[in-house]
């Protein structure tokens, strides 16, 4: 049976191991680093500068082996941040090259369409040329043949031309009235009419 506490410590690499090859949020992502001296903490670029700072220090107080501990520290920030920053190039890179391979296609597809377009135009502009040019004066122009049909003046009989025929009315029966209706002869007045 495994101990509590080595348990937690495999844990804990797996999650750190997880975290660092994130690519581009390793950049601006903050760290907590356990160093000689406590905890840093801050991004990758902050930590380096840190440790870089406490290497100095050491150095400069005759600690050897502080410096070189700081200095470790340091580097594998620095080499993290470096791995973090060719996957990230290597990202950018690859979008560019996507980004250029969608535009020679678009590209290409636009020079269709025009080739296309100029094609039309050609044609076109070729069935023009070969019907003949509508004379300048309308007199010069051919004429329909007219055919004298038996009398007929030669114009076409339009809709307006036609005699229209009569509307025809309808006319009603007159109701026969009712009781109700049916004037008494003590009134003398017409029935009025039901609304």
């Amino acid at each position: 049976m495994k101990s509590s506490r080595s348990r937690s410590r495999s844990k804990n690499n797996r999650s750190r191991n997880n975290n660092s090859g994130g690519g581009g949020n390793v950049v601006n992502r903050v760290f907590d680093s356990s160093g000689p001296e406590g905890k840093v903490r801050g991004t990758p670029q902050q930590i380096i500068d840190k440790y870089n700072q406490l290497a100095r220090d050491a150095q400069l107080s005759g600690d050897r082996v502080a410096t070189e501990n700081f200095q470790q520290h340091a580097e594998h920030y620095l080499r993290m941040l470096s791995e973090a920053q060719r996957e990230i190039d290597a990202r950018r890179e690859e979008q560019d090259r996507q980004n250029r391979e969608r535009q020679a296609e678009q590209d290409r597809q636009n020079r269709e369409r025009q080739a296309e377009r100029d094609r039309e135009r050609a044609a076109r502009q070729e069935q023009e040329a070969a019907q003949p040019a509508p004379p300048s004066d309308p007199a010069e122009a051919p004429q329909p043949d007219v055919v004298d049909a038996e009398g007929d003046s030669g114009l076409v009989e339009t809709p307006e031309s036609k005699p229209k025929p009569k509307p025809r009315t309808r006319t009603r029966k007159p109701k026969a009235p009712t009781d109700e209706e049916t004037p008494t002869p003590d009134s003398g007045s017409a029935p009025e009419a039901a609304e």
